[in-house]
């Protein structure tokens, strides 16, 4: 007897500034998706308007009781959802929440991690916790901002420094601040994205960002990416607009990549994380390993960090796609 193939939701768009770079992700997770086995949809959430693309690019809602659609005059439901929205909800547990009451496995880790790793500020002091080298930071509220002073900041954080929406996507928003006068609008601007505004440490070093995933078999650590940029930062035009040099193996040593991985999965056990998930990391001269964020839906167009790290590793995207689905069943 034939098996059924399994229906498999590309769920992405989401609330964010990043709602269009969460469709590219789902046209390259589409494309790399095994189409003999699975039936693949893309599932564009924005708001309460959710909608399924169906073939010959008509589509159709999705009744949000079940997450189901109707096709050809009949319900389908789905068997998988892959989560690949940047921002809310799909990146700070909401959605997770929706499929976990419907019993619907996904891609991603759970609820309180998704929640914790989009709060980089609570992220930061819980890894800390662990060990795990990070950046000194300070929150920031809004309509409480005068509770720290610039002055606070500058003998606290030092200049330059970062200044960045706690949760949202790390694409908008961010400033790199290099004196005082600065601090007042890089915060305003990075309230426009965040209730809570994150002032980071500047950590001068290489930037690296490695990928990871675990199924109950095995450890998949990928090859290290280096990001070279004649930016100020790794920022939106850095990520998006190709000014960027990505440099895949990083040019490390045997033994700091050794024992990046290491790192890379300490922290994926220390938050039980599920699916792949990116860390991104910032080396110093002296060699010490700071980590600077947890990526737990990472871009997935063709040019984005995991697919090239899985092609460096000599990997099949497909077949890392299906590994990671069927780990659920």
């Amino acid at each position: 007897m034939k098996h059924l193939k399994r229906n498999i939701a590309i769920v992405c768009g989401g609330d964010s500034s990043e709602h269009d770079v969460s469709l590219r992700s789902a046209q390259g997770l589409y494309s790399f998706f095994d189409k003999e086995r699975y039936n693949v949809y893309i599932v564009d959430v924005k708001g309460i308007d959710w909608k399924v693309e169906l073939p010959g690019g008509i589509t159709t809602p999705i009744d949000r009781n079940d997450f189901s659609f109707v096709e050809d005059g009949k319900a389908k439901v789905f068997d998988y959802a892959y989560i690949t929205i940047h921002g809310t909800p799909g990146e700070n547990g909401l959605m997770q929440g929706y499929f976990d009451l419907i019993g619907l496995p996904y891609s991603t880790s759970g609820v309180l991690v998704e929640a914790m790793t989009f709060d980089k500020f609570v992220l930061n002091q819980y890894l800390r916790a662990y060990g795990v080298c990070v950046a000194d930071s300070l929150l920031i509220r809004k309509g409480y901002e005068q509770l720290v002073s610039d002055d606070e900041v500058e003998e606290r954080i030092g200049m330059p420094c970062f200044v960045k929406p706690a949760s949202d996507g790390s694409s908008f928003g961010v400033s790199k601040v290099k004196n005082k006068d600065q601090l007042a609008p890089a915060i305003r601007k990075a309230i426009l994205e965040s209730p809570e505004v994150m002032v980071e440490q500047y950590l001068e070093g290489t930037e690296i960002t490695q990928g990871i995933y675990k199924t109950k078999d095995k450890t998949v650590l990928l090859p290290i990416t280096e990001v070279v940029t004649s930016n100020e930062f790794f920022d939106y035009d850095a990520k998006y607009n190709g000014q960027v040099q990505e440099i895949t193996p990083a040019r490390l040593s045997e033994d700091l990549t050794r024992c990046v991985g290491l790192i890379t999965s300490h922290i994926y056990d220390i938050l039980h994380c599920n699916g792949i998930i990116r860390i991104d990391y910032i080396i110093s001269k002296e060699g010490k390993i700071s980590m600077l964020e947890v990526n737990t839906t990472p871009g997935m167009t063709a040019t984005s960090f995991i697919p090239q790290q899985v092609r460096a590793a000599g990997l099949s995207m497909t077949d890392v796609l299906t590994e990671i689905v069927e780990n659920q069943f």
